[in-house]
């Protein structure tokens, strides 16, 4: 696993160079909230659909356990400077418990620091910050299935070719993870190797955009990583319209429906459930409004689905 004093420095390298540019108005409400508590989640892109789902998770499970408690949430749209404008608004409307995904944590973590130093409980999420300014941290173990994932897809070429990866947002935590881990494995198959990484954000419209531009430009790669189920997709679609056989091997993450359907189909070779820990979120949220103790780590498990148990494992939406 990628050790915090690497992810401190590889975050503190990505630094600003990875803010998307623009400021775009927040989504959330921020007013004042009931005798049960405000829960915030400070979201980095509500147009992707796992982060969404993630989102309604929490607001379920939230509404299901304590109805009186008022949940609100933001969107920053992809920028992590947005997400800093959000996290201090909501700050300043007086919320008690902060739960967030960070987009990028150079930039982001002073925003997060700010709120755990108010006393506000803050609930990292599948993605983690630089520092030690939060509550607790809750997510599956992504350089751990970045490692299986080299695995299979080392299986799939036996041993020898090229592969694509396709990484999500530049700086967020989980692509770190991701990259880190895959990279790490990799060099166990010296005749394997890595035909380029391109960064596509974890949405099917950048992944189509890029993979048609490897194809444009003629780049050579037998198989492809994507970091994330959606570009997963993005890519199939890219190389159908490409006119390319179906058949190269993709691995994904997430293990959402079109995943299951690819991997039945044969077009994908294995996806990592990747829970959107909504569930735990709003119990550790919940615990810290009643002043009790959350555990600071919590890894939740992650079930590689393949050819083989795709019809028994449930996809996460």
């Amino acid at each position: 696993m990628v050790s915090r004093r690497r992810f401190t420095a590889l975050a503190g390298a990505a630094g600003l160079a990875a803010v998307l540019p623009g400021v775009l108005p927040g989504r959330g409400s921020v007013a004042a909230g009931t005798a049960g508590g405000v829960v915030a989640f400070a979201q980095d892109h509500m147009a992707n659909d796992w982060r969404a789902f993630q989102v309604h998770s929490v607001a379920r499970a939230l509404a299901a356990a304590a109805p009186e408690v008022r949940f609100i949430h933001t969107d920053a749209r992809g920028s992590a400077t947005q997400q800093v404008l959000d996290i201090d608004r909501l700050l300043a409307s007086g919320i008690d418990v902060l739960i967030t995904s960070p987009a990028n944590p150079g930039v982001v973590s002073p925003a997060i620091a700010r709120a755990h130093r108010a006393g506000v409980g803050v609930v990292l999420l599948t993605r983690r910050m630089v520092g030690e300014d939060y509550a607790t941290f809750i997510g599956p173990d992504d350089s751990g299935i970045a490692l299986k994932a080299a695995r299979v897809l080392a299986a799939s070429l036996a041993g020898q070719g090229c592969i694509l990866i396709l990484q999500g947002l530049p700086g967020a935590s989980t692509t770190i993870a991701r990259t880190e881990g895959f990279l790490e494995e990799l060099e166990h198959y010296p005749a394997v190797s890595v035909a380029a990484l391109r960064p596509a954000n974890y949405l099917r419209a950048d992944a189509i955009r890029v993979v048609a531009g490897a194809l444009a430009e003629g780049l050579a790669f037998d198989a492809i990583f994507a970091q994330s189920d959606s570009m997963a997709t993005g890519a199939r679609l890219a190389l159908k319209k490409a006119g390319r056989p179906p058949g190269l091997p993709i691995v994904g993450i997430d293990y959402i429906t079109e995943a299951r359907e690819a991997i039945r189909r044969g077009e994908q070779v294995a996806s990592f459930t990747y829970p959107p820990c909504g569930a735990e979120g709003a119990a550790a949220a919940l615990r810290l409004l009643r002043g009790e103790p959350v555990e600071r780590e919590v890894v939740v498990p992650s079930i590689m689905v393949t050819s083989h148990n795709v019809d028994v494992v449930e996809p996460i939406f």
